[in-house]
């Protein structure tokens, strides 16, 4: 939880500082796609380990499409991603690009069944 708290006031520092670089940043990041360490996970035997292991947690619903929506609705939210004015146009697409998180949360909430990563 400390982890949480030290990246999220970073984050909301480096919109302090230079909210054009760091929403271009930040939404350069979630294109990218974020690698959970865990992804390194080796027992020897199965390379395939962390990808067996995710799929597990996500039938079980440990870990869904929509708890990933969640947490980015929470912090672009929580960084007040949407209210950034004085964005050049390529920031303007990154900041759009942010509220995707929002959208596909509100869409997974209104679905019956489960969505998984």
């Amino acid at each position: 939880m400390r982890h949480e708290t030290a990246y999220t006031k970073i984050v909301e520092k480096l919109f302090e500082i230079d909210p054009e670089a760091t929403v271009l940043a930040l939404a350069d990041m979630m294109r990218k796609k974020i690698t959970m360490p865990a992804h390194l996970m080796y027992d020897g035997r199965d390379d395939n380990l962390f990808d067996h292991f995710s799929s597990v947690a996500q039938r079980l619903g440990v870990y869904t499409a929509k708890d990933y929506a969640d947490i980015l609705e929470f912090l672009v939210g929580r960084w007040k991603v949407e209210d950034i004015t004085g964005l050049s146009s390529e920031g303007r697409k990154a900041q759009d690009c942010l509220g995707l998180p929002q959208e596909l949360g509100g869409w997974l909430r209104g679905q019956k069944t489960r969505y998984f990563l």
